[in-house]
């Protein structure tokens, strides 16, 4: 599986951006999905999960009620909605995927095998 994550840019607090995360391979939809993400000088951070079907997702509180995750498995892609955008979102994103029950620690990065190559999110204040 190779992951092309896009959708990244610059924009105010309080905006809004949409990340793409575009899947090859014939097994795609049998990997749950999730984004990580690392802001300059910290550690990598989980920011949410989605299983294979799409039916389940797990936040990171830090993000809940602002961001949304889903998937289209007839178009092998994730995307993650960010609304209500604020400057300590301020990161590279990783979109990643892994086999495996969806409830065995999806925020746990060791768990995904397959890494796409991050895409740049500013907020301005």
């Amino acid at each position: 599986v190779q992951l092309q994550a896009s959708g990244g840019g610059l924009v105010q607090t309080g905006g809004s951006l949409r990340l793409s995360c575009a899947a090859s391979g014939r097994t795609f939809s049998s990997y749950g999905m999730g984004w990580f993400r690392r802001a300059p000088g910290k550690e990598r951070e989980f920011v949410v999960a989605i299983s294979w079907s799409g039916g389940n997702t797990y936040y990171a509180d830090s993000v809940k009620g602002r961001f949304t995750i889903s998937r289209d498995v007839a178009k092998n892609t994730v995307d993650l909605q960010m609304n209500s955008l604020k400057p300590e979102d301020t990161a590279v994103y990783y979109c990643a995927a892994r086999l495996g029950l969806f409830s065995d620690y999806p925020q746990d990065p060791r768990r995904y095998r397959y890494w796409g190559q991050g895409t740049q999110v500013t907020v301005s204040s």
